[in-house]
């Protein structure tokens, strides 16, 4: 599987990366199991939870439990900053915060170090105060690179701009929603990351599973969708001009002797900002069917055309 560097950092990691978001809660123990070591025989070496990912440290201990030996073969990358109970009082980017947080993780995480610590979200906190935290965990090892998520591009050029006017460790990566039918970060986000060197993570590459193939104009979606279980996506995704789009794509993909997965799978790859696509996964096949998915290697012809399709 080709691999690419993590932004700008010294971390190779592969093309297609895990989302460990199922990890216990949407599937059981077993099935967690079963995907992580078919992921790690597989070759895949970027893996992304979060704290609040199976109901709040349920994925960071299924790793922890999982990895093993292991962890020293992959990168391994998790957030912080969303709610961590009930009350929605345990979150944060302040500096106390921070320090507990990363604490818990590496604790469930089993391990002495994240090699991605990313703000699930923009700081609340001081821009400097958040920083200067996390710059402490690099200096002392328990984390490798910064990231952030969700981040507009003005957000990212401040943490960037602080970062540099006060010595400290830049943000390597921002993961957003990327793809054939999400293409909002071209506008301003995407052309700052490409100017301070750093690395793209895309979530949700098939858009919550609507560019998977199995949705059809007019028929009833599959029962176990995202699409279907959630009232916001559908309505995002089911629109008749996402409707349209979708059929012109699988019509470009169907000429060209290919699936919808490949051609969402190959678009991303074929973006040089992107490090690695992260698809999350209940089975250990869909692993395989990912990885095959990013085998298209588009010519600029088939990228301008897909341009118009999307537009």
């Amino acid at each position: 599987m080709e691999t690419r560097k993590l932004g700008a950092s010294d971390l190779d990691v592969t093309l297609v990366g895990l989302g460990c978001n199922n990890f216990g809660l949407r599937i059981d123990t077993e099935a967690s199991r079963a995907v992580i070591r078919t992921a790690l025989d597989l070759g895949i070496t970027f893996f992304d939870t979060a704290d609040v990912y199976g109901n709040r440290g349920g994925s960071e201990t299924c790793l922890g439990q999982f990895l093993g030996s292991r962890r020293k073969d992959i990168v391994l990358a998790s957030k912080f900053g969303n709610p961590m109970d009930e009350a929605g009082t345990l979150k944060g980017f302040s500096r106390n915060y921070i320090m507990s947080a990363v604490e818990a993780s590496l604790k469930r995480l089993r391990t002495d170090w994240i090699d991605l610590y990313q703000m699930h979200r923009f700081p609340t906190s001081p821009l400097d105060e958040t920083l200067r935290a996390l710059d402490d965990l690099v200096k002392q090892g328990k984390v490798r690179y910064i990231g952030t998520s969700q981040t507009k591009g003005w957000q990212f050029v401040d943490m960037q701009w602080t970062a540099r006017v006060n010595g400290l460790a830049p943000i390597t990566t921002c993961m957003i929603e990327y793809s054939l039918l999400a293409r909002e970060p071209e506008r301003e986000l995407i052309p700052a990351m490409r100017a301070h060197g750093a690395g793209l993570l895309p979530f949700y590459p098939l858009a919550s599973g609507f560019l998977t193939g199995k949705y059809e104009r007019g028929q009833t979606p599959p029962p176990e969708g995202r699409i279907t279980k959630g009232k916001r996506y559908a309505e995002k995704w089911l629109t008749d001009a996402n409707w349209d789009r979708l059929e012109h794509l699988e019509a470009f993909a169907s000429t060209r002797g290919h699936t919808m997965l490949e051609l969402a799978f190959s678009w991303l790859a074929a973006q040089p900002v992107v490090s690695s696509i992260i698809a999350g996964a209940t089975k250990p096949e869909q692993l395989e069917a990912n990885i095959k998915a990013a085998g298209w290697t588009m010519t600029a012809e088939e990228l301008a055309e897909i341009d118009t399709i999307t537009a």
